[in-house]
């Protein structure tokens, strides 16, 4: 609310023309002027010059930053100036965002917004005000002087200013935390400022961390037969699903089923404690004065954060693909493997498949968050009404949605990565590079060897969701974790 852009509607707009309860027309009639107003040279589109001279005719200085990101987000046809149509589409679509915030600070429910109101929800996001302060900011939106704010005065006060990440919507949208499907390539969580004040950020955190390890531990058959299918089937050893649980019980009876799960846990804990606190660090270096940053950030920042997670902690991933390609009494436990590569292979061994590993970051991570951020806007756009809680269905199916897509155009690159992180223990095999190996996998099995294993991978990741998810909630509750 304190960093909200003061932008009010210029008094030929009627304020109560964009109210749900009146005719479409009056309200596609009040967007008409205002767009009339800001088409400052009246060529049919508001490019960043009109809105810095038509805002300052109505008294509202903004950066050209914040217009330009007001331009970016309505411009389909990106011919860098908004239509009419765009123009509408984008204020209509913003109004609902802002109806969220509006219910969310109506605490007594009555379609008011008083002082009291304002102190406590500033409050709840870290920012401590006096009640003097609350009202200063109430008579700045107040038009008709009854120290309270309706939704039409919150609406004209706020209507151009670009909000992406609200609270309401951080709170109950996170992903990275509460999902598990074994990789760790997800872009970090955004937190409020009031999470990571009351130490919020930490209890999400360790709860996201419990989850993955139940989640992982229940589906490591699954994974496991991934990683002998990956590395072991081909055109002429085709490895099904049933006969290889029945090859793995056979050879190692029902506990090998686990092999590698161990150290696929013990990862977990660096890997999330590096990865956030790497993301918070580059959040600063890129400069953003905003507690949340926009997509293509998240993005950028996310990735170079996994980046630096995985070189940390990357040794332990090839510690996970050999025991889980372990035979039977070939290793005492994680240390006696660690103990064996070191002396056979070198140091260099517990690299191997880091190339093809931080390749994979970027289509997994950009992937998997383009697709949960569109199906999360559309949730908001056609059916948040009272809040921006989607309930447990809809979060599962965005995770799960995204966490495939993700999976599904980094998997090539996994399985080379698991090849080249399984070569020594294949016994005399050809150490083969990155391309060297590509190119072996196409020229011997076809475009489709580069999709060994993707059905056991695909079987885990509904449970894996649905399990993360449950043991997360339940996490929460214990750790005094509030959603709200």
């Amino acid at each position: 609310v304190v960093q909200s852009v003061r932008c009010r509607v210029p008094p030929s707009v009627p304020p109560s023309a964009a109210s749900p309860s009146k005719p479409v027309t009056q309200q596609s009639h009040r967007l008409k002027v205002l767009f009339q107003v800001l088409d400052v040279n009246g060529d049919g589109g508001i490019c960043v010059n009109d809105l810095t001279i038509g805002l300052k005719k109505l008294g509202v200085h903004r950066t050209e930053h914040e217009l330009m990101k007001i331009v970016k987000a309505g411009d389909k046809d990106l011919d860098g100036q908004l239509d009419f149509e765009e123009f509408v589409h984008y204020l209509r679509d913003h109004e609902k965002k802002l109806r969220l915030v509006f219910k969310s600070l109506d605490r007594k429910n009555d379609g008011r917004i008083d002082s009291q109101e304002i102190m406590q929800s500033l409050r709840d996001l870290g920012v401590n005000i006096s009640e003097e302060q609350a009202e200063k900011i109430l008579r700045s939106m107040d038009k008709n002087g009854t120290m309270t704010i309706d939704w039409n005065e919150w609406r004209d006060y706020h209507l151009l200013h670009p909000a992406d990440n609200i609270p309401e919507i951080i709170l109950y949208w996170k992903h990275s935390s509460i999902f598990d499907v074994g990789e760790s390539l997800m872009v970090p969580d955004e937190f409020t400022a009031e999470e990571k004040k009351m130490g919020m950020l930490w209890r999400h955190l360790v709860a996201g961390g419990g989850a993955g390890a139940v989640s992982r531990t229940c589906t490591a058959p699954l994974d496991r037969l991934k990683v002998l299918m990956q590395v072991h089937s081909s055109k002429s050893n085709s490895m099904r699903i049933a006969g290889g649980f029945a090859q793995m019980i056979r050879e190692g009876g029902t506990r090998s089923l686990w092999r590698g799960n161990g150290i696929n846990v013990l990862k977990i804990a660096p890997e999330s404690a590096i990865k956030f606190m790497a993301y918070e660090q580059i959040k600063r270096l890129i400069g953003s004065n905003q507690e949340t940053l926009g997509i293509t950030e998240r993005l950028v920042a996310g990735s170079l954060a996994g980046a630096i997670a995985q070189s940390s902690i990357y040794p332990m991933e090839v510690l996970k693909t050999r025991l889980a390609l372990r035979k039977t009494g070939q290793y005492s436990g994680i240390q006696d493997c660690a103990k064996h590569i070191f002396q056979r292979e070198g140091v260099a061994a517990f690299y191997k498949g880091y190339i093809p590993n931080m390749l994979g970051i970027i289509p997994y991570a950009g992937i998997d968050l383009a697709v949960y951020e569109t199906l999360k806007n559309s949730w908001l756009q056609h059916y948040a009404t009272d809040s921006a809680d989607p309930g447990v269905f809809v979060l599962l199916a965005c995770g799960t949605t995204s966490s495939t897509c993700g999976q599904l155009a980094s998997y090539p690159l996994a399985l080379v990565r698991t090849r080249m992180q399984a070569q020594a223990s294949l016994g005399g095999g050809p150490q083969m590079s990155m391309t060297g190996l590509f190119r072996h996998i196409i020229r011997t099995e076809g475009p489709i060897g580069l999709y060994r294993g993707l059905a056991p991978n695909f079987m885990k990741v509904i449970p894996s969701v649905s399990i993360s998810y449950v043991v997360y909630e339940y996490l929460k509750i214990t750790l005094g974790v509030q959603s709200k």
